[in-house]
C-alpha cells in the first residue's frame, strides 16, 4: 500500500491515524472542513497535506485506500464520490485492526470516563518497563507528545470508545480491535445520539465482553454497580479494583500532601506500598489502579510500574494547568458528561480548598447539548462557585424540544444562592472574567472540543488587567 487519503482528518483519531501511516512509510494525505490547533500544528509537522473542504477532486490521482471518519455521512460530496468510483475504503477502526492490532497482545481502555488517562498511563507503565508497546490514544499524553505511536514491542495499547464505527458499519468501535486484557473504570449513559438508553449502552459493553479471549483478562471497577453485576457474566477471568472496598486490587489512605496524591496499593489482601502522583481527585486514584492491575496481568513489576506513576505527566486537556497570571490559576478540562463535571471540580477542590473556583462549561458533545443532562448540571456543578454556561454547540440546527436550554440550567444554580451566567460569546465570557476574577481564583474551562479559543482570550483578558 502506497498512499491512503482520510476524510476527516482533523480529529484526534484520524490524525493519529494519520501519523502511524506516515510512520509506516506511506504516503498520506487528508481533507475535511475545519482544522485548528492542536491538530492543524500536529499534521503540519509529520508533512501530511490537508485539503480543506470536502470535494471529489481530493480524491484525484493514484490511492490505494480511502479511510472514511466516523463524523461523515451519506451526503457529503467527497464520500458520495468514494462510492461513485468504487475506490477500496475502510473505516478507522478496521485499519487499526488490520495493519496495526492483528497478532499483537491488545490492551484496550474502555468505560464513560478516564479512558484517555488509564491508556496514557498504561501505554507509559510499559515504556518504562522496558518494552516498546504501540499506542492509539484520544488525547496526547504529555510523557510522550504524541497521541499515537506503532512501538516495535508486542503489546499495543487503544483507547477503545463506545461509538460507532462509520456510517457503513454501525457497530461500536471497540468491536475491532482484537483484545487481550480490556479494562472498563466507569459505565454510564452517554451517546444520546446513538444509545437510547442505558440498556442499549450497556449491551454495547457485554458484547466487547464476549470477544475477550479464555486466556485474557477483564479489569473493572467494583465500586460501579453496572460493571460488578457485568463482571459477573465475563467469559474470561476478571480482576477487580476498588477505592477502600472489596477488590482484587484495593486503593486505601487517599490524602493530599505536598501537591502530591498520595495512596496505599493493596493485593489480594497484601499490602505492596505507597504511591505517589501528581494527578488530582479520587477518580484519578481510580484510573492509576486499573492501569497498575492492568500492568501487572501483562508482567510488569509493581515497583516499576509504581516508579512510572510518580513520572507520569498527565494528559493535555484534563485538568491541564494553562498558567497563572496576577494571582489567578487557568485549567483546562476535556468535561463532555455531568459527572466528568463533578469529577473534575472535586478534584481542583482537593487541590485548592480555600480557593473560589470558576467553572465556565461548553455544552458540546451529542448528550450535553440535549435535555437529558439538563436536571443533573445544577448538581454536578455544585463544587463551584461560580459557573458560566456558554453557548449549545451548533445549537441553532437542533429542536428546541430537545436541545438543552443553559438559562434554566444558570438559574437553577442561581436559586442555590450561588452566582450563574449563560453567555453565548467567548468574547463576552472572557471579559466578565476578566472583570470578576480576584487574585487566588480557580478557573476551569470544561469543553470536549475548542469553545472557540476561549482559553487563549482568558489568558489575554487576564494579562491585561491593571
Amino acid at each position: 500500500m502506497e498512499k491512503v487519503h482520510l476524510i476527516g482528518i482533523g480529529g484526534t483519531a484520524m490524525a493519529g491515524l494519520a501519523s502511524l501511516l506516515k510512520d509506516r512509510g506511506i504516503e498520506v494525505t487528508g481533507s475535511d472542513k475545519d482544522l485548528y490547533p492542536p491538530m492543524s500544528d500536529f499534521l503540519a509537522q509529520k508533512g501530511i497535506e490537508v485539503k480543506l473542504g470536502y470535494s471529489a477532486s481530493n480524491l484525484d490521482g493514484d490511492i490505494d485506500l480511502v479511510v472514511i471518519g466516523n463524523a461523515l455521512s451519506r451526503g457529503n460530496e467527497e464520500v458520495e464520490a468514494v462510492l461513485e468510483r468504487r475506490l477500496p475504503y475502510r473505516s478507522l477502526p478496521e485499519v487499526l485492526r488490520h495493519m496495526f492490532l492483528k497478532g499483537r497482545r491488545n490492551i484496550v481502555v474502555a468505560g464513560t470516563h478516564g479512558k484517555t488517562t488509564v491508556s496514557s498511563l498504561i501505554a507509559w507503565i510499559l515504556k518504562k518497563a522496558g518494552e516498546d508497546p504501540g499506542f492509539f490514544i484520544g488525547g496526547i499524553p504529555k510523557n510522550f507528545g504524541t497521541g499515537a505511536m506503532d512501538g516495535k514491542g508486542e503489546m499495543f495499547v487503544v483507547e477503545g470508545d463506545e461509538y460507532d464505527t462509520a456510517f457503513f458499519d454501525k457497530r461500536p468501535k471497540f468491536l475491532h480491535y482484537l483484545p487481550w486484557i480490556v479494562t472498563v473504570g466507569a459505565l454510564e449513559y452517554d451517546h444520546a445520539d446513538i444509545y437510547g438508553d442505558i440498556g442499549q449502552l450497556v449491551g454495547a459493553f457485554r458484547a466487547l465482553m464476549r470477544v475477550v479471549p479464555r486466556n485474557g483478562r477483564l479489569v473493572i471497577n467494583v465500586d460501579d454497580p453496572l460493571l460488578r453485576l457485568l463482571g459477573e457474566e465475563s467469559p474470561c477471568p476478571v480482576v477487580t479494583c476498588s477505592i477502600g472496598g472489596d477488590a482484587h486490587w484495593r486503593a486505601d489512605g487517599v490524602k493530599v500532601r505536598d501537591g502530591k496524591v498520595i495512596f496505599r496499593v493493596v493485593r489480594q489482601g497484601n499490602p505492596l506500598g505507597e504511591c505517589a502522583w501528581g494527578l488530582p481527585g479520587n477518580h484519578n486514584v481510580l484510573n492509576a489502579l486499573l492501569a497498575l492491575a492492568a500492568c501487572s496481568e501483562a508482567g510488569v513489576d509493581f515497583s516499576k510500574a509504581r516508579e512510572a506513576l510518580g513520572e507520569f505527566q498527565g494528559v493535555k486537556r484534563r485538568l491541564e494547568p494553562l498558567g497563572e497570571i496576577g494571582g489567578v490559576i487557568l485549567y483546562d478540562d476535556f468535561a463532555h458528561h455531568p459527572t466528568a463535571i463533578a469529577k473534575g471540580l472535586e478534584a481542583l477542590r482537593s487541590l485548592h480548598p480555600h480557593s473560589r473556583i470558576w467553572a465556565i462549561v461548553e455544552p458540546r458533545s451529542n448528550s450535553m447539548c440535549r435535555k437529558i443532562f439538563e436536571d443533573e448540571l445544577p448538581t454536578a456543578l455544585k463544587g463551584a462557585d461560580l459557573v458560566i454556561i456558554g453557548k449549545v454547540h451548533r445549537g441553532d440546527s437542533m429542536d428546541p424540544r430537545v436541545r438543552l436550554d443553559p438559562e434554566k440550567v444558570a438559574m437553577e444554580i442561581r436559586s442555590t444562592g450561588k452566582e450563574a451566567w449563560h453567555i453565548k460569546e467567548v468574547s463576552e465570557i472572557a471579559a466578565l472574567v476578566s472583570r470578576e476574577a480576584k487574585e487566588g481564583d480557580v478557573i476551569c474551562v470544561m469543553s470536549n472540543g475548542s469553545f472557540d479559543g476561549i482559553q487563549g482570550l482568558l489568558l489575554e483578558a487576564l494579562a491585561r488587567r491593571p
